[in-house]
């Protein structure tokens, strides 16, 4: 095994610590996010969740719809941020794969 395919394949190992921190990172964001997304939406500081019983369907799925997309947003803002930045400073792209979310 080459030199290249030698550190490709320690490379995934070594960016999971980064992953791990961007991924913490970007939930709290997300979750920042979407709070005050729900008060300028609702005027309200607390979200429904599905086992609120004095809020209906609507109010649940809309709430559920607008969190799931934050979170999805930031954590593919986080991945592919980290990922160009393992790039930019080894050369090398840090999934051996091409795709798909796990």
């Amino acid at each position: 095994m080459g030199k290249k395919k030698q550190k490709k394949a320690k490379l995934p190992l070594a960016y999971k610590p980064l992953g791990f921190a961007l991924g913490w990172a970007s939930g709290a964001m997300a979750g920042l996010a979407f709070r005050k997304t729900w008060m300028a939406i609702r005027h309200e500081e607390d979200a429904p969740d599905a086992l609120d019983r004095d809020r209906g369907w609507g109010e649940v799925l809309l709430a559920a719809a607008v969190q799931g997309a934050l979170f999805a947003m930031a954590r593919s803002l986080a991945d592919r941020a980290g990922a160009k930045a393992v790039e930019r400073s080894t050369g090398v792209w840090p999934s051996a794969d091409k795709g798909g979310r796990d």
